[in-house]
């Protein structure tokens, strides 16, 4: 459409041809009023759209850019794997090294599977329960959000909670009736399910990020571990998000918890398509072939997605989470007191926060949807006309990258600090 800046034109364009014009629903900026922008490159901690803009990129692909776009050594690596091939469907040399680092790093992780995606991790590591177990009840948590498939696209938080009602229709309810569901930081709630049915699994975001940055109360993941134990029900921590972001061994090694099993995903692959499953080795025995529970995936361990994860994970030193904690903290202290001027609140974990549009910071899901949706609104269109880059959605955790400097720090205080009093006085 001549005369529209490139972003405008590529919407309408893409709208002819793909559903809503995104390729997932949270990208569609539904949530705060807007269009998305189109982006076309990305360097460090910052961003470019089509139209010549640039941002600071708080979302980093969702979480797995932990070192920023384009980090030249990661590229470096990727290329010189791809000269090899790109897939082989066979075993490699490669993925060996990765799942014996991956071991090593994770407290919980005793062997691993890879696959593609974090919904395929936390699908096969239901499956993977239920089979372990011979038991079909799953239990998850109000808010959590586990992927797209069928077993957990019930009461989920991020794009789920934003576009549609908690099980999607196409689910069916025989399936759906298998899910139990209890909220987040209410350890009576599960120990009453657990106590009426045999369940296979509980399955959580330790910490939640698809629901905003939730903190998980004194106590409470230890006595769902407890009570998983006391019930013969495995404990499954979905760590896609804070698998090597809060820690480098994820919220298990962070809160010390006692997980049967693990999805994790976004960064191990680098900012490829690659996650993992993992656990204790007399459950991941059951998978095929080792066992009867079958479980498969043609691109899974590819060495181009390898290789990018390998090369992350080299580089998450001690100084890197120091620097991330450090990170998170000054941005904290630093917004701290307009949060409290304007009655706001904040959850940070790490370099996980989110800003809610509320005077106390929610526990649980039912306290997010109490937000002020409207004004996270105008607080993102805001932030994004002073070129900060924030998840379109009251439901979504920010990720900070590690290679943020003292200069951009500040500077993004500053803009924050702006967009928060703009929203304030929108509403």
């Amino acid at each position: 459409m001549p005369g529209l800046p490139r972003s405008e034109s590529l919407l309408e364009r893409a709208r002819k041809v793909i559903p809503g014009g995104v390729n997932s629903p949270v990208r569609a900026f539904a949530a705060v009023d807007g269009d998305p922008p189109f982006m076309r490159r990305g360097s460090g901690a910052w961003i470019e759209d089509v139209d010549g803009n640039r941002y600071l990129d708080l979302v980093g692909s969702w979480g797995p850019l932990i070192l920023g776009h384009a980090h030249p050594d990661i590229i470096d690596e990727v290329v010189t794997v791809m000269r090899d091939g790109t897939s082989f469907g066979c075993p490699t040399e490669a993925e060996v090294l990765f799942a014996e680092e991956l071991c090593a790093a994770h407290p919980a992780v005793e062997q691993v599977r890879l696959c593609s995606s974090g919904t395929e991790a936390t699908m096969h590591a239901i499956r993977l329960a239920r089979g372990a177990t011979g038991r079909d009840v799953v239990i998850k948590l109000d808010g959590c959000y586990h992927g797209a498939h069928d077993a957990v696209l019930v009461a989920a938080g991020s794009g789920v909670a934003t576009f549609a009602r908690p099980g999607s229709p196409g689910i069916p309810a025989a399936v759906a009736a298998l899910t139990r569901t209890a909220p987040f930081n209410d350890l009576a709630a599960v120990e009453r399910i657990l106590d009426e049915v045999d369940v296979a699994c509980v399955i959580l975001e330790a910490v939640p990020g698809n629901m905003g940055c939730i903190v998980p109360a004194d106590g409470y993941l230890d006595g769902l571990a407890a009570a998983c134990r006391d019930h013969g029900t495995l404990l499954i921590v979905d760590e896609v998000m804070t698998g090597f972001r809060v820690a480098r061994g994820g919220a298990c090694e962070r809160y010390g918890i006692d997980a049967d099993l693990v999805c994790l995903g976004k960064i191990v692959g680098g900012g490829l398509p690659l996650a993992a499953f993992g656990g204790r080795r007399e459950i991941m025995q059951h998978l095929s072939p080792a066992g009867p529970v079958y479980q498969a995936g043609t691109l899974s361990g590819n060495p181009v997605a390898v290789a990018a994860g390998r090369a992350t994970l080299r580089r998450l030193t001690p100084d890197v989470y120091a620097r991330l904690e450090a990170i998170g903290q000054r941005l904290e202290a630093g917004l701290a007191p307009t949060l409290t001027e304007l009655r706001l609140s904040m959850n940070r974990v790490g370099s996980m926060f989110t800003i809610f549009f509320r005077p106390e910071a929610p526990t649980c899901f039912a306290e997010v949807q109490d937000c002020d949706m409207e004004a996270f609104g105008h607080f993102h269109r805001a932030a994004l006309d002073r070129g900060v880059y924030l998840p379109p959605s009251q439901y979504e955790a920010v990720f900070l990258p590690a290679i943020l400097t003292d200069t951009e720090l500040d500077a993004l205080v500053e803009a924050l600090e702006a967009a928060l009093r703009d929203s304030v006085r929108g509403r």
